[in-house]
């Protein structure tokens, strides 16, 4: 499971909507449709998770979808907006499990009902204005990122980075703070929640002190034991611990490192278009231009890279390669023309072949 089918469920809601989203499940969404399907499912609005956002007059109804526990400065900023509103039905979506949210309210014991969402139900009622209004508080842990078949990313965890101490071999899960036992609590609840939803059963492996940890969160998970007894497919997990400054031989890790992130984005860059324009068809008062990403699948180039990302994560030589040909190709198709370079493939034989596309700006 990616965050695909649980974005559709958070889709389903949205309907007549103004949605407010925080910046970590915006990034997910960036992967998984972005705005546009936000609008296709009927949204109204897409507004940022702002105290200084609201909805308009004629608009009753709220999503939010939040990254964040329920509390502190995310039910203040929940407050603030339904405050400047006029909402009658407020429905919130959070990554957190309601399990993690009682951990961090300092209730440890298995309950039957889920008491946080419950008050936090009757909190939307009473920002709202009206006891009888309805408000909706759900789990949607909309974690994963599916940029290629093989290759699946976690912008929401990105912050998570391995404790750098020379020895950690005698530390457990209550030596740590809180709040980083909250994330760990909340990481290993999404992967459990992605083997639940294709019924596999897991075999941990782990390199590193912090790997340690996370697989045994996972494999004590109260939920994942009785899955494992039920699921009919098998996979191994390997989690390694990641080691500051290292970089790998892929051509894929080059972009990443080299291109500037989108902001507030750290799964995805800014790729500069202007070597893919024809100026000749653009007026002397030139507009700024927007910068591309490495998601965009609606154009001809898009889809080509799209279909390029499993190719970019092998090594740089092996990449350039099958880049090339994924250009030929697709421009043969085009009936674009095209002239073959001779001589050892390299950046420039790329730059050569993608400038074949200055003239034909209808495809990007």
């Amino acid at each position: 499971m990616t965050s695909i089918p649980l974005f559709l469920y958070v889709l389903s809601k949205v309907k007549k909507a103004v949605v407010f989203m925080d910046d970590k499940c915006a990034e997910s969404l960036h992967w998984n449709g972005g705005a546009t399907s936000v609008f296709e499912a009927g949204a109204r609005n897409l507004k940022e998770f702002s105290s200084f956002e609201a909805g308009g007059e004629n608009e009753p109804k709220a999503v939010f979808v939040v990254s964040t526990l329920l509390k502190g400065r995310t039910a203040d900023i929940i407050k603030d907006i339904i405050g400047l509103s006029h909402f009658q039905y407020c429905v919130v979506f959070t990554t957190v499990a309601h399990s993690i949210q009682l951990l961090a309210n300092n209730v440890t014991a298995e309950l039957e009902e889920n008491p946080v969402f419950q008050q936090f139900e009757e909190k939307l009622s009473e920002w709202m204005g009206d006891m009888n209004y309805t408000a909706e508080v759900i789990h949607a842990p909309v974690v994963f990122t599916q940029v290629s078949p093989q290759l699946l990313l976690t912008p929401i965890f990105a912050h998570l980075f391995p404790l750098l101490f020379v020895s950690l071999t005698d530390f457990d899960m209550q030596s740590l703070t809180p709040e980083l036992q909250i994330e760990i609590k909340t990481l290993t609840c999404a992967v459990n929640s992605m083997f639940e939803s294709t019924s596999t059963q897991e075999e941990n492996f782990a390199v590193g002190p912090m790997s340690r940890l996370i697989a045994g969160e996972l494999a004590n998970h109260p939920q994942a034991k009785s899955r494992r007894k039920t699921a009919t497919n098998k996979a191994s997990i390997v989690f390694i611990d990641r080691a500051a400054g290292h970089h790998g031989d892929s051509l894929m890790e080059k972009i990443l490192t080299v291109l500037q992130p989108l902001p507030g984005h750290t799964t995805d860059v800014q790729v500069d278009m202007l070597e893919l324009i024809n100026l000749q068809h653009i007026p002397d008062s030139q507009p700024t231009l927007a910068p591309g990403c490495l998601v965009q699948t609606q154009t001809t180039l898009g889809q080509l890279c799209a279909a390029l990302w499993d190719s970019l994560t092998h090594k740089q030589k092996e990449a350039v390669m099958e880049v090339r040909r994924q250009l030929v190709e697709a421009a043969s198709k085009e009936n674009l023309p095209i002239k073959m370079c001779l001589g050892k493939e390299g950046p420039g034989h790329i730059n050569h072949y993608t400038r074949t596309y200055n003239d034909h700006t209808h495809y990007i």
